[in-house]
């Protein structure tokens, strides 16, 4: 019988049936107008460089005659997508809340309403049991918007105020209001461009940072309520840095960060004086990063001053220069210390060992020290909301492919965890019909490429079967195992899910994302081949079963793997996609750009310059066959412009030598991050799916 089924699923068609071409319009025909382009004797010539004025009624016209043509390609698919949307829907608690968290006496939690698009912010008084305050509710402050995003709040610390960062058309172009949690009025105070921002201890002053016009935060102001002026306390004119603000744990210290990809350098002001000049902790030293928090007469500095994988040492509050340093933890080759988290009278490590995280915790009082045992191999892991300095339990937070997102207290005294909320996941869901698995690929150079897999054990005979790899590899990012419940409608299909955690991201720590940056980029491509490749000879999938996904960074990423192996891939979803580098990393003046130097490589330099040549993938689309494709953009998108996408699909179709379809749909009203109610985000994901298992011939 378990022969019999295989060579069913193997006879499965690779499509569904899709319209004949000749029931369809003909793609859309971006006009060429020549622009030479050329650097250190390398002439381009980009007809496409006309998509970069959103202003302009023909570039709207274009992107939107790209959207009918996509509806219109994918027209068969409508009522799969409303099955898969509602399948999907089905499976969440519409009418739910957060886990609540304290702070200050005050109990915070958010809820969700069947029927409604957006959180409610609320908090109880004292205990669970008293009345509910609402604070923000983000549905009434979207009606009669397409677009709202509501990313960073914050009650002052008296409790009394609160402050959030509204964004109304997905540019992450944040407005800070003020509202009095007392009258319910708003403050006639407004702060514009915001991108960070944290109260002071008089609760009735703000710290925060703003976007200069390139969107780069290079400002920190210190807004006293009411004021018509606001004090500049820190400006970073280089423009490989951007500032951040925040508080510590125990409401001591209010911590500003001047970080490029690679520098780091942190001053202090004491919370209960907003007024007093900030002090340097360290001052920034090429390759130096570290960050800072406190503790009793200390600060606590995890650092890589002896490593690129950090190590943690402390010092005098009041001289807290290296020279003072004292080790706490030391460097370890193998390990990587990510992240601390400092309690009254505890504090717990964030450490990655062989792409998995564990959790350390220390005793202040008797340095006794021990990890919190995880039931699985292949997890996914790290701090929740630790509000309270004077906390005597930890708030984790774990999942895995097959555990839903879970929320745990645990107490460091007696070991016990106690479980706070698991993701609810509606109808017929048992952990026990999937299974995982983390594989590893050889690269081209020798080195052990991690591959991860997520599978519906029913459904797996052994044989080749459709299969979607997922990759990122960038930034230091990892890609950690996380649960999904929308994912079910692909496993439960057949489908495997994979993800190739490739050199770039930080699934391994920082030599990891090293190995994949600036002149050694190529490694993320490659290493994604490799995996793909392995994937292929050990018969979990065939070339043409195997689709590949990235976003972003990770859009890049599927953009250069098509060229480079065309032939390795059934289709390519690619969302928001980095994929004009060149063009864009030579443009200052974008959003974004200058800061990306350090990890992209800065092309007015001859050499970087041929590091990112190599391999963009608008620069090196060639005359030759391409999987199918679906390209997904964004309107309003300020970290990768919806033009990349819009030139790569025209110059691809002008290129390419098959039939295969490629598609461009524009999200109008939204930006990098899409949607932003959580209906018409899934909406987005169905539109997504049902692609995807039309292209392997499972949209059923």
């Amino acid at each position: 019988m378990k022969a019999f089924l295989a060579a069913c699923a193997m006879a499965l068609p690779l499509a569904a049936a899709a319209p004949a071409a000749a029931e369809l319009p003909p793609p859309p025909v971006a006009k060429k107008v020549p622009k030479a382009m050329t650097k250190f004797g390398d002439r381009r010539v980009d007809p496409y460089f006309w998509l970069r004025g959103k202003e302009k009624p023909e570039v709207i016209a274009h992107l939107q005659a790209e959207n009918a043509y996509a509806e219109a390609a994918t027209a068969h698919l409508a009522p799969f997508r409303e099955k898969l949307y509602k399948e999907m829907l089905s499976r969440i608690k519409e009418t739910d809340e957060s886990v609540p968290y304290r702070r200050h006496g005050w109990w915070y939690y958010a809820r969700e309403v069947e029927g409604l698009q957006y959180p409610i912010y609320c908090r109880r008084k004292g205990t669970m049991e008293a009345p509910e305050e609402v604070m923000l509710d983000v549905n009434a402050l979207a009606e009669g918007r397409a677009y709202t995003g509501v990313d960073f709040w914050e009650v002052s610390p008296d409790g009394n105020l609160l402050a959030y960062a509204a964004d109304f058309s997905g540019y992450r172009e944040y407005t800070v209001f003020v509202k009095d949690l007392r009258t319910g009025e708003l403050l006639p105070d407004r702060l514009e461009r915001v991108d960070d921002m944290t109260w002071a201890g008089d609760s009735a002053t703000l710290f925060y940072v703003r976007q200069n016009a390139a969107k780069r935060p290079d400002r920190l102001y210190r807004h006293k309520l009411g004021a018509r002026r606001d004090a500049l306390v820190w400006h970073e004119p280089d423009e490989l840095f951007s500032l951040s603000v925040g508080a510590t744990r125990s409401d001591e210290w209010i911590v500003a960060t001047s970080a490029s990809k690679d520098t780091t350098e942190v001053r202090v002001i004491p919370a209960a004086t907003p007024g007093a000049a900030p002090r340097t902790v360290a001052r920034r030293r090429k390759g130096h990063e570290y960050s800072v928090d406190h503790h009793g007469a200390d600060f606590w500095i995890r650092t890589n001053d002896r490593g690129k994988n950090f190590r943690l040492v402390r010092a005098p509050v009041a001289d807290p220069a290296p020279a003072r340093w004292k080790q706490v933890l030391a460097h370890r080759k193998g390990v990587t210390l990510e992240a601390v988290d400092l309690f009254k009278g505890f504090w717990v490590a964030e450490e990655r060992e062989d792409g998995i995280v564990r959790l350390r915790v220390t005793d202040f009082a008797t340095a006794a020290r021990h990890d919190i045992g995880m039931p699985e191999a292949v997890y996914s892991t790290g701090a929740g909301i630790n509000a309270e300095w004077d906390a005597d339990r930890f708030r984790f937070v774990y999942e895995s492919y097959v555990t839903p997102r879970s929320v745990y207290d645990y107490d460091p005294a007696s070991r016990e965890r106690t479980l706070l909320k698991r993701q609810p996941v509606l109808g017929p869901f048992d952990p026990l019909d999937y299974d995982s698995a983390m594989l590893f690929a050889t690269a081209k150079d020798g080195t052990k490429v991690p591959v991860s897999l997520v599978w519906k054990r029913s459904l797996r005979e052994g044989g080749p079967q459709p299969l979607l790899l997922y990759g990122y590899g960038a930034y230091g990012i990892p890609m950690d195992p996380h649960f999904s419940s929308a994912r079910l409608s692909l496993l439960d299909r057949g489908m495997v899910f994979a993800v190739a955690h490739v050199r770039g991201g930080g699934d391994r720590g920082r030599p990891w994302y090293d190995d994949g940056k600036l002149a050694r980029k190529m490694n993320t491509f490659t290493d994604f081949i490799a995996a793909a490749e392995f994937l292929v000879a050990r018969r979990w999938t065939a070339s043409d079963r195997l689709v590949i996904e990235g976003g972003s960074a990770g859009g890049l990423l599927v953009g250069a793997v098509a060229n480079l192996r065309p032939d390795l891939f059934r289709a390519v979803a690619s969302q928001v996609p980095f994929v004009d580098v060149l063009t864009t990393m030579l443009d200052a003046t974008l959003p974004l750009t200058t800061g990306e130097y350090i990890e992209w490589g800065n092309p007015n330099v001859e050499r970087e310059y041929r590091w990112i040549r190599r391999y963009s993938p608008y620069d090196n689309l060639a005359r030759k066959a391409y999987p199918a494709m679906l390209v997904e953009a964004s309107l309003n998108d300020s970290q990768v412009p919806y033009w990349e996408a819009a030139k790569y699909v025209a110059r691809l179709r002008e290129l390419k030598t098959d039939a295969n379809p490629v598609l461009l749909k524009t999200v109008m009203e939204a930006g990098h991050g899409g949607a932003s109610g959580r209906y018409d985000a899934l909406r987005e994901t169905a539109f997504t799916y049902a692609w995807i298992l039309d292209q392997v011939g499972l949209a059923r």
